[in-house]
């Protein structure tokens, strides 16, 4: 445990903190088209992919498992799977398996926001001053379409010396939503709001506030009555605790020899609205086809949601990566969509959708990979991004 505990500590701040340095866009497209694999029509597609994914998990240190959703189309979502779901037994990630997707709950933060926007109940422009008055008066001007596109300039907490001291100290008890922000209430703007792109875990716990300050109920309840139940997502949940519902996929860290089991060794608290949703592959897989589509909100949200800057998710997603309101635009050799990505502790996560939400992708590991904290592998999991985006259109 105490091994478990030093690593998920630097993992969780390279999983929060470094993701603030991922602010430029970058493209795989040549990373699959080397390779010499047939991705033309389903079947080739569907082979390509599984042959990806069981490569992947075969490495040494490679993730223990992988779960691929692709679903084309009204056709049933497909589940492609390597791997185990928990390590020294034969039982594969599955799409009803929870698992934490990280910081594709920026995705349902914003979803939840725009809902609130085809309500009428919130503007895109609206302030931080307007409904959080409380809050530091350097961040008044900030508009709800600059925080869900990280364009604020509010800093994020998640690097400050003193948010990365109280988790070291609590890892299993994460204080109150609002104390996240008080990390960073005394440091001025980074810059200008709307002039540049910095992902900050900040934006995203004052979107989830603003929920709260708009709806007078709390965030979790406000995504479920907006966002989950209206999409049956039965299996979404924002916990505070360290709480991953049965059946779930365990979460590894592989630093040594022996994977060590870090499913619930932090609280979800500590990323709220940022980062602690717990879901399924079929329950993302349903959440990205509406959110992609603009299900969720009007004609004015979704062409806010859709107005897109250079800027890359964390990790990088596939293709040509373009930051949207809390969606990223992936521009790839076999199509464009739109999705996010996550990681944290244990798991990474990628979600995908074309623009009308009919075809969709969902990667679902239980390692966590990123370029900074697994450079070996992670070129192979961002290609089987690709070629799960691949497959949902083939």
């Amino acid at each position: 445990m105490r091994r478990a505990r030093r690593l998920v500590v630097g993992a969780a701040v390279l999983g929060l903190a470094l993701t603030a340095c991922s602010s430029s866009s970058s493209s795989s497209g040549s990373t699959s088209s080397t390779t010499g694999e047939p991705t033309r029509g389903p079947a080739a597609a569907d082979a390509a992919l599984d042959r990806a994914i069981t490569a992947l998990v075969k490495t040494p240190k490679g993730p223990p498992g992988i779960a691929v959703v692709v679903q084309r189309g009204a056709a049933a979502p497909a589940v492609h799977a390597a791997g185990t779901g928990t390590v020294g037994q034969e039982l594969p990630i599955t799409g009803t398996d929870h698992l934490r997707i990280a910081s594709v709950a920026k995705a349902y933060s914003g979803a939840t926001a725009l809902a609130l926007v085809r309500d009428g109940k919130l503007g895109v422009d609206d302030t931080v001053g307007r409904w959080l008055p409380a809050q530091p008066a350097a961040w008044h001007p900030v508009t709800v379409r600059q925080l869900l596109q990280h364009t604020s300039g509010v800093p994020d907490f998640s690097t400050t010396p003193a948010f990365i001291d109280a988790l070291k100290a609590s890892l299993t008890v994460p204080p109150p939503p609002e104390q996240l922000l008080t990390y960073v209430a005394d440091r001025p703007l980074e810059f200008a709001p709307g002039t540049r792109y910095h992902y900050s875990n900040s934006d995203n716990v004052l979107v989830g506030l603003i929920v709260e300050a708009v709806t007078g109920g709390s965030y979790p309840d406000a995504l479920a009555s907006l966002v989950a139940a209206p999409l049956g997502l039965q299996q979404t949940t924002l916990p505070s605790g360290t709480e991953v519902p049965v059946p779930l996929a365990h979460g590894y860290d592989l630093g040594d020899a022996t994977p060590e089991d870090v499913t619930s060794i932090i609280a979800a608290g500590w990323t709220w609205a940022s980062g602690g949703v717990v879901s399924t592959p079929l329950d993302s897989n349903t959440f990205v086809r509406a959110y992609a589509s603009g299900k969720l909100t009007n004609q004015l949200g979704r062409a806010a949601q859709r107005t897109v800057r250079p800027g890359s998710s964390e990790p990088p997603g596939p293709g040509e990566n373009r930051a949207g309101m809390a969606i990223f635009r992936y521009d790839t050799r076999c199509g464009t969509v739109y999705g996010h990505t996550g990681n944290t502790p244990g798991y990474t996560h990628f979600i995908a959708a074309s623009g009308d939400g009919t075809r969709s992708a969902v990667v679902a590991v239980n390692k966590q990979m990123t370029p900074k904290t697994d450079p070996r592998h992670f070129p192979a999991l961002r290609h089987i991004f690709e070629l799960a985006v691949c497959a949902s259109t083939a």
